[in-house]
């Protein structure tokens, strides 16, 4: 991501838990209403308001509610599964639901905050989080929780992407560097504790509601942030907001949808025809999005997509790589939760601590290169994480396989280990790499179209569980057998997870050889970020930076989640 100020306001933070990747762009917009001093004038110094550090904490929160509720959700599935007696389909859809519709809403949710005010925009998104958050935890059957789900990750899409906007419109310059320390420290926090958090409180069955509690603990937050959120945060639009492209978030969304809901549904339906049928569809809609696109930016300059950011070989070669490791991800953090808790019967809490020798490598790995690796050796380093990570989940699949259903959880360590040291060395430096090459005016529109495809393919690879893990697996055979079958769907689907790593690790020949050198006709300072955590979020604001020109203080902000 891009920053117009200094380096030290850019903070990637690697947060492993759902293997998705969040961008937050933030947009440092004018004041709008009584400025941060109570100036009417909306000119008054930020930097004599103490309110400020009280609105940093409640955006912090919002963000921090988004992150550990999409990892709590991850380790509770199969208590879900087994409660509410959901089929494997519900099994993806809470989760895909949620990615699906925190992908196509980021676009929108940051133009919403430009146009109509970032705070204003903000509380309906905490409203509504809070509000589909009491749905999820008083759901009662699996297609009412998967319905949830899916306005919870709507209404995300308009919370998160105002948080750094806030901090932009909110901090001075000089402070902003130590906010987004404490900010990157405070998400990678959400991300290491939410599985924990999400295994015991389904653990402790809390007034024997089972797993209802990882939703319900929104709501006392979600309440207090409103309260507070409307009394210490300072109203901001962007100087020159652009216009909504609807139609652009419409095909992006029914593409899909055409595309998704067939690939997690057709192993139940039988694969029918109007199933393949739909997938086919969905190119021709994502053809028909390209040519409105186009036809958009000629019109008014406010397409949903920058299509001439394509002819950036670096970032249309990132995008795809961002893409196909998203598919990757989805597709591994949800079937290594099925195989530890359904396959090998291991209690949640079990299954939760289990992931915490991969978190810590992550973040270690992480530091290691943006700090020391990538700007000595360059994308050779994001490579080497490619095949590190693909040797680790061969060297984790032999393990499953040699030991089956009697594995331990010293056994898995060393493969644990390997993996996220591979995944920490790609997911820190890898968004500076795709937009290091592209234009400043265009920095926005990367950014926010790099998260969405973050989120897209992680989507599409929850999606395809139904077919390299669920499909193998046979569910008629008799119930003590069941635990084998999913062991050998765990094994099947790490191969696909291996064969994305390899895929990438081509892919990334066509990264600019020298990651993180600025985007053109930048000062070079944007390509040298300090890591700030030790987790992963990933959220984006979406705007476009077509007036960054205009504004020198617009600029993004990374997080890996």
């Amino acid at each position: 991501m891009t920053s117009s100020t200094s380096p030290s306001e850019r903070v990637p933070v690697p947060i492993p838990g759902t293997g998705a990747a969040r961008v937050a762009t933030g947009t440092s917009p004018a004041t709008t209403g009584p400025g941060p001093a109570g100036d009417a004038s909306g000119t008054g110094d930020p930097a004599s308001d103490r309110r400020r550090w009280f609105a940093l904490a409640i955006v912090m929160t919002a963000a921090f509610m988004d992150l550990v509720d999409v990892t709590i959700v991850n380790i509770a599935v199969p208590a879900i599964q087994r409660d509410e007696g959901a089929s494997f389909s519900h099994i993806q859809w809470i989760t895909a639901g949620y990615a699906l519709a925190f992908a196509a809403g980021l676009v929108t949710g940051g133009r919403l905050g430009d146009i109509h005010g970032r705070k204003r925009i903000f509380l309906i998104g905490m409203t509504g989080f809070t509000v589909a958050s009491a749905l999820c935890g008083f759901a009662v059957n699996p297609d009412m929780l998967v319905a949830s789900r899916i306005l919870q990750g709507a209404m995300a899409a308009l919370m998160v992407p105002q948080v750094l906007s806030i901090v932009h419109a909110t901090f001075p310059a000089h402070e902003r560097g130590k906010v987004f320390g404490l900010f990157g420290a405070v998400v990678g926090l959400g991300a290491v504790s939410g599985p924990l958090l999400g295994a015991l409180l389904t653990q402790w069955n809390l007034f024997g509601l089972e797993w209802r509690p990882i939703f319900l603990i929104n709501l006392p937050i979600g309440i207090v942030g409103l309260v507070l959120g409307s009394k210490f945060i300072s109203e901001s639009k962007a100087p020159r907001a652009l216009k909504l492209d609807l139609v652009g978030v419409a095909l992006v969304t029914l593409g899909l949808l055409m595309l998704l809901y067939p690939l997690t549904q057709g192993r139940e339906l039988g694969w029918p025809l109007w199933g393949y049928a739909s997938m086919a569809g969905a190119f021709v809609v994502f053809a028909a999005l390209l040519a409105y696109e186009r036809h958009k930016a000629n019109k008014d300059g406010s397409p949903l997509i920058e299509l001439s950011l394509f002819k950036v070989k670096s970032f249309a070669a990132g995008i795809a790589v961002q893409t196909v490791f998203g598919i990757g991800l989805g597709v591994y953090f949800l079937v290594s939760t099925l195989y530890m808790q359904l396959g090998l019967g291991w209690s949640i809490l079990r299954a939760g601590l289990t992931g915490v020798p991969f978190s810590i490598a992550v973040s270690v790995a992480a530091g290691m290169s943006v700090q020391l690796l990538v700007p000595r050796f360059g994308r050779k380093v994001l490579q080497t994480g490619a095949l590190t990570m693909a040797a680790g989940v061969l060297l984790y699949l032999w393990v499953a396989d040699r030991y089956g259903m009697d594995i331990t959880f010293w056994q898995m360590v060393l493969p644990l280990v390997v993996m996220g040291i591979g995944m920490g060395l790609i997911v820190a430096p890898l968004t500076d790499a795709i937009l290091s090459e592209v234009p400043r005016e265009h920095a926005g529109s990367a950014s926010g179209l790099l998260n969405t495809v973050q989120q897209m393919g992680n989507a599409l690879g929850l999606g395809l569980v139904s077919v390299v893990f669920f499909g193998v697996i046979d569910e008629h055979v008799a119930p003590s057998a069941l635990g084998a079958e999913f062991v050998n769907g765990f094994q099947h689907a790490l191969k696909y997870v291996v064969a994305v790593m390899v895929a990438i690790f081509g892919m990334m020949f066509l990264l600019p050889r020298k990651p993180g050198t600025g985007l053109e006709g930048g000062d070079g300072t944007e390509g040298h970020p300090s890591l700030a955590g030790p987790s992963t979020a990933v959220t984006s604001d979406g705007t476009d930076a077509t007036n960054a020109a205009d504004d020198d203080t617009r600029g993004g902000k990374v997080l890996v989640h």
